[in-house]
């Protein structure tokens, strides 16, 4: 079953949405800003976003340039009443993959999801850089200086948590979340985690009372 993230303030539209692409066999996480996107991003591993452009806090064209510049390249669309010019180019420009005007016909909206779904997720980037580190995403594995490093399922959660969201705060609830997949994590063990990921290469700070990020070198 594929995953979307569904990122809709209007509840109607959202709540029919929702309803609608959920009896295409699809699996709909809602949020109605682009915080509550960002965390969702953390969390979990999406197949397609819809993203409305005027949402709070973080809006759709900020939201999906900070995700492309972590180097997340998962198939998006804009679904959105901005379809001047200016808008047309921001939105691709930051990196969308389709555009759709409100209101739109759901069985379009749906060839086009389909469509994007059956591109061959070669047609991304399928490696992320960072100084003398490389990570495979397809096969999950990390390099350093060509030669093959191996870390434990969780470090490599962690890592790979890391290295698709540089220069963005994640806080310690969402790590431990995603390292655990839900279940109760143990802090002391992040930290021996942290460490072995510093000691690779990876810039990690903590943002004391807020989380950890990973700058950018």
């Amino acid at each position: 079953m594929k995953k979307l993230l569904l990122v809709e303030d209007d509840l109607i539209l959202g709540e029919s949405l929702k309803e609608i692409l959920e009896s295409e066999d699809f699996e709909i996480i809602w949020v109605k800003d682009g915080n509550e996107a960002i965390d969702e991003t953390f969390i979990s591993h999406f197949d397609l976003f819809l993203l409305d452009v005027n949402v709070p806090f973080i809006n759709g064209f900020e939201l999906l340039k900070s995700l492309r510049d972590s180097g997340d390249e998962t198939p998006a669309i804009f679904l959105t009443a901005r379809v001047d010019i200016e808008s047309l180019t921001e939105g691709f420009g930051v990196g969308a993959d389709d555009y759709m005007k409100k209101p739109f016909d759901i069985d379009e909206l749906l060839l086009r999801i389909n469509s994007l779904l059956k591109k061959s997720f070669n047609s991304y980037k399928s490696e992320i850089e960072y100084g003398n580190l490389k990570y495979d995403i397809k096969k999950q594995r990390i390099y350093k200086d060509g030669e093959l490093i191996n870390l434990s399922p969780n470090e490599l959660k962690l890592f790979e948590l890391f290295i698709k969201n540089i220069d963005n705060k994640i806080s310690k609830e969402n790590i431990l979340y995603h390292i655990y997949e839900g279940c109760e994590g143990s802090e002391p063990a992040l930290r021996v985690y942290i460490s072995k990921l510093k000691k690779l290469g990876l810039r990690i700070i903590n943002q004391r009372g807020m989380g950890y990020c990973c700058e950018k070198l």
